[in-house]
């Protein structure tokens, strides 16, 4: 046994939410036995444990099922109370629902039985208020909590509970609430308690207006039932700054990352674009407000660049030598990715007015692009942490080992990785088309850039390996083309980078063995030293990697492999109950074997949810 500190893992977990809180359960519905379970609001854990007890029996679960996002029901039998016949009469049947701030839970103990029976039900709450930091990073610190018999509060944090009709004590660490009653005859009793949540310093909130994106129409019952879930799950991840309540994006994901991050974000609403253009304009407006401003090593930010992440407070992850400030810059493609998707906005039907008003950031993130990003002299967009304690890597592959060789060893960096080139250009191109069609100048200069770096491209990233001739992953910190054959390679189609022979071979490339894993395409392919079906970025398969190829293909007018690739997403679909988590294990399909999960994988994950869309798209 190992005696480092480990993440909880996700996989058994039942989950509701509704941003910005969340309750993590296990099938019976009751909390404490897993290192994840506990109630959450914002960036903090109020409760650990909650179980539900009756006196003189056992609550034997049968049944748990989650008819929406915001909601877990439970089903369970109370034979220690029952008579002695061989169907169960006695049942207890529990209703968790969850809204922004709030959970309620209902719990219903019926009895068929001729004759009353007494019921003693008592629920055990352990309030927590532990960083969410600290649970991630499998370092428990439970703190002190004061109770007021209404409120149990830690710092800025706390939760008043209400349990009509329950006699509510503190017993040790923990709140009892309590209810006896005789249930009569064939009769029921139901009981409820209920929890609103406040923090003070939280930096996001439930958006002022509710979602309200068409579910795209599709004659595949599979796809559909993905496409409902997904739906469900967006609504569910939809965020706003407190300052901007009708401005809504979408949270990452459940349960690291909700709260706002630029890349996942961006990607969301891109992938979602044709279900929900809405979304699309107010992401962007919610990042413009927090674009960079002045050139500042500690946090990252440089003048027209779009953040990577917002927190309530500074981010620890001691074991992974991380700690980041509460808003932090360190993405190298967030910002080329905000111009495309104003690009999409603006085809998509976006108000030439409101196009208008980002004008002043349109112009400061293509300065960045041109003028900033390229941080290490490379000629390219690069990145490299000038802390210590940030991200090393500043791709969406962000993890300390996604770039390596094919032999296996690391990328020395500054590194400047390949779809982020991609991005930049097409970021350009467009950007110079939006400069245009604004009647602005700074068009012909953004073209002439864009076309010198792809020459350059092609000069200095092409490979040639036993598995073909594809552009690397990156350049590493000596500029050489670092040639692993990974997925980053379908991030490059459809963006004009590549001609279109360049794009039809590396999807043919993606389609292959190595890299298609019959539920997706893996992140890194099979015939490198490193690839391992269950490392975060070197052999797993993420939903939203694979839909970025798939909308690139469309793009580029490769409908067929488009589909291909559609389709498996969709077969993996299937196998998550039509809730993609962020990323599966890419081992080969075997017939009639289901995706394997990466057990410590978030769901839901807003891009990965809006992969449903993309493929409705591509099978459309």
């Amino acid at each position: 046994m190992t005696d480092t500190p480990l993440q909880p893992l996700l996989n058994d977990a039942v989950i509701a939410l509704q941003a910005p809180t969340q309750v993590w359960s296990d099938e019976s519905g009751d909390m404490g036995s897993a290192p994840i379970h506990g109630v959450y609001h914002g960036d903090v854990r109020h409760v650990r444990a909650l179980t539900v007890a009756v006196e003189g029996t056992a609550v034997e679960t049968i049944a748990c099922s989650s008819p929406a996002p915001q909601q877990a029901v439970f089903a369970a039998v109370l034979r220690g109370i029952d008579d002695d016949q061989p169907d169960p009469k006695v049942r207890l049947d529990r209703t968790r629902t969850v809204r922004a701030g709030q959970v309620e839970e209902r719990i219903l103990v019926s009895s068929h039985r001729e004759v009353p029976v007494p019921v003693t039900l008592t629920v055990t709450l352990v309030p927590d208020f532990e960083p969410l930091q600290r649970v991630k990073a499998g370092l428990p610190d439970h703190g002190a909590w004061g109770w007021d018999g209404e409120r149990a509060s830690s710092g800025a944090a706390s939760f008043a509970l209400t349990a009509p009709g329950a006699a509510i004590a503190v017993e040790g660490a923990a709140i009892a609430i309590r209810w006896t009653t005789v249930l009569a005859p064939r009769a029921g009793t139901e009981f409820s308690l209920a929890l609103a949540l406040e923090d003070a310093t939280l930096v996001v909130t439930a958006p002022a207006v509710e979602a309200g994106a068409a579910v795209p129409e599709t004659g595949d019952t599979r796809l559909r039932r993905w496409l409902d879930r997904a739906a469900g799950d967006l609504a569910a991840l939809r965020l706003a700054l407190p300052a901007h309540p009708d401005d809504a994006f979408y949270a990452a994901g459940a349960p690291w990352f909700f709260t706002l991050f630029g890349r996942d974000s961006i990607w969301a609403a891109r992938l979602a674009l044709s279900q929900d253009p809405a979304i699309a304009a107010s992401t962007l407006r919610v990042l413009a407000r927090l674009q960079g401003t002045k050139k500042d090593p500690a946090t990252a930010e440089a003048p027209g660049k779009i953040p990577h992440e917002l927190r309530s407070g500074a981010l620890s992850l001691p074991n992974e030598g991380v700690h980041l400030p509460p808003l932090y810059y360190g993405t190298v493609d967030a910002t080329p990715l905000w111009v495309c998707l104003l690009a999409d906005a603006r085809e998509a039907g976006m108000p030439e007015a409101e196009v208008r008003e980002l004008l002043p950031a349109l112009r400061a993130a293509l300065g960045w692009m041109t003028e900033h990003g390229d941080a290490s002299g490379s000629g390219f967009i690069d990145y490299v942490d000038e802390t210590g304690h940030g991200l090393a890597n500043q791709g969406w592959k962000d993890s300390g080992d996604s770039i390596q060789w094919r032999s296996g060893r690391l990328a020395d960096g500054p590194i400047a990785l390949s779809e982020v080139q991609a991005y930049a250009y097409e970021a350009a191109v467009r950007g110079a088309e939006l400069l245009d069609a604004l009647g602005e100048d700074g068009g012909d200069a953004l073209r002439t850039w864009a076309a010198d770096l792809r020459a350059r491209f092609r000069a200095a990233y092409w490979v040639t390996t036993p598995e073909g001739h594809y552009p690397a992953i990156a350049l590493d910190a000596h500029g050489a083309a670092v040639d692993t054959l990974t997925s980053n390679i379908g991030h490059l189609i459809g963006t004009g980078l590549l001609d279109p022979e360049e794009e039809r071979a590396c999807a043919e490339l993606l389609l292959g063995d190595s890299m298609s894993s019959g539920f997706g395409i893996r992140t890194m392919s099979s015939g490198a030293t490193g690839f391992w079906p269950l490392s975060y970025h070197g052999g797993s398969v993420w939903a939203h990697d694979t839909a970025v190829a798939v909308h690139g293909m469309l793009r580029a007018g490769l409908r067929d492999e488009a589909a291909a690739v559609a389709r498996q997403l969709v077969d993996a679909a299937e196998g998550f109950d039509y809730r993609m988590p962020e990323l599966h294990a890419g081992d080969a399909r075997t017939p009639g074997v289901a995706p394997v999960p990466y057990p410590a994988s978030c769901r839901p994950q807003a891009w990965s949810a809006a992969a449903a869309v993309v493929c409705a798209d591509a099978l459309g």
